[in-house]
């Protein structure tokens, strides 16, 4: 779960409009430099963007082509500002952000979309740049992007195979901030940091959880193509189709969940009253709601409009929620101070985090995040943690989790507070692991690649799936 404040981005629903589009521009393109506008100077993510009510409008193949070259510009930042400033008169310091937003989707069309016309890629930059009131700086655009045309953009080719790269060039060349391959390669070793920046930088599947059987038979009606999961017998990975315009999806007997995020909750088991202290937006919960349809379960969420949101999620009128006893109860409520008796024998606290482990689907995370920042991450974890401490009953389990691939945000946080509280001890996840698998709802083959230590942990491209942590803490029961 990302920090959900101004400092790394805002959730929620977004009603800022697109600009009115110059008739020269194309939609997808406009669509890309607003949104790609909105990033930097909002600090907004882009998939929450791409995916409002404001650019519902556009056609497929635009919302593809928009998506394409948001997420494309995002990814390979570093590399394209370098080469744009390696063949402008201008420092990119002193270029004003609408005219430097107009270089990159240009020159990364003329560099990664080979279908794309070098003169279109040309003159849409040219248009935008105009769109953006900065008609005076179009003959600049036009003259740094026909200079690129002549110069040849060392794409990368992923995965990088090579495992003796050293870590200068696979920040270099992946386009990764140093700082943070630095560290993955002194944690996880050369060859893990070389997996994780190339699957950062490739377009992840969309993993699905079934959460009805017959969902999956539908969907092939649908036309939706699907492979088996490749961690959780329950998922399916989506190979081609968009499983969001199915009647599937939009009656809720299907949820969109990366399959690491489906195996943290698989970690919480059952319960007859579960507690989840970070809700939103709502995959973990639905999942553990629908694995336990009698237990009376809760989900907290600081911010009353993404808590309204996660309503409709869980409680929706819909046919999958049939089957429960009991609607999910939501509260509004600061997870550092939590307004509950400590009654609950599951608690989930999946922190906001810096979202590291999530790079591929957000990849401006990179280029926001810094090293200070993690002390301040740590700081609100652990209070979240100790206060989720409080609410588990005696012999009950809480599971701590991010989508961090940072220690301080990981099994710092959870050593401290073990720490301070001497009723708590960690159970090694091997045996939850064991438990999913002989339950056949666990399918990946080697569990002993899935822990770090006692904790659950799982790396993109180590692992077929976003990066996360988890660590399963007990309570004494006497």
């Amino acid at each position: 779960m990302f920090l959900p404040t101004s400092r790394f981005g805002h959730t929620g629903h977004l009603s800022v409009k697109p600009r009115n589009s110059h008739s020269a521009v194309s939609p997808a393109r406009a669509a890309a430099f607003d949104i790609l506008l909105r990033v930097e100077r909002e600090s907004s993510y882009a998939s929450e963007l791409l995916h409002s009510r404001n650019y519902e409008t556009l056609s497929t193949a635009d919302h593809a082509l928009a998506t394409e070259l948001v997420m494309g510009v995002l990814r390979w930042r570093s590399l394209l500002d370098s080469q744009i400033a390696e063949n402008s008169a201008q420092p990119l310091a002193k270029l004003d952000l609408e005219i430097l937003i107009a270089l990159r989707v240009g020159l990364y069309q003329l560099n990664w979309l080979s279908r794309v016309p070098a003169r279109a890629a040309i003159h849409q930059s040219v248009e935008l740049v105009k769109r953006a009131r900065k008609r005076s700086a179009a003959p600049f655009v036009n003259a740094v992007l026909r200079k690129l045309t002549t110069t040849a953009l060392n794409r990368i080719s992923l995965p990088v195979e090579t495992s003796s790269v050293s870590v200068e060039s696979l920040a270099t060349k992946t386009a990764h901030p140093l700082w943070l391959v630095e560290r993955w390669a002194q944690q996880y070793g050369i060859d893990a940091a070389r997996r994780i920046c190339s699957y950062n930088q490739s377009v992840p599947v969309m993993a699905i959880r079934l959460r009805q059987k017959d969902a999956e038979s539908e969907l092939r009606k649908e036309g939706i193509e699907l492979a088996a999961g490749a961690l959780l017998a329950s998922a399916r990975r989506v190979q081609q189709g968009d499983v969001t315009q199915t009647n599937a999806f939009r009656a809720g007997r299907c949820a969109i969940q990366d399959e690491g995020s489906q195996l943290v909750a698989a970690l919480v088991g059952r319960g007859a009253r579960i507690l989840d202290c970070c809700a939103a937006p709502g995959g973990k919960i639905l999942a553990i709601a629908d694995c336990n349809p009698d237990a009376h379960v809760v989900a907290v969420e600081l911010h009353s409009h993404r808590a309204r949101l996660l309503q409709r999620l869980v409680n929706g009128e819909k046919p999958s929620f049939a089957a429960r006893a009991q609607p999910v109860q939501i509260v509004a409520a600061d997870a550092r101070n939590l307004p509950f008796a400590g009654e609950f024998d599951r608690v989930l606290a999946d922190v906001p985090c810096s979202g590291t482990g999530t790079l591929a689907r957000n990849p401006e995370i990179k280029w926001r995040l810094k090293f200070d920042d993690l002390a301040d991450l740590h700081s609100r974890q652990l209070s979240i943690l100790r206060s989720s401490m409080e609410q588990v009953a005696r012999g009950g389990r809480l599971i701590y989790s991010t989508c961090s691939l940072e220690k301080e945000e990981n099994e710092d946080v959870v050593e401290r507070a073990l720490a301070e509280d001497s009723s708590f001890r960690v159970i090694d996840c091997r045996s939850e692991l064991d438990r999913l698998k002989a339950a056949g709802e666990l399918t990946w083959p080697d569990l002993s690649s899935l822990r770090c230590g006692r904790y659950l942990r799982t790396l993109p491209g180590v692992h077929p799936c976003d990066g996360f942590f988890a660590a399963i803490l007990e309570k004494a029961s006497d």
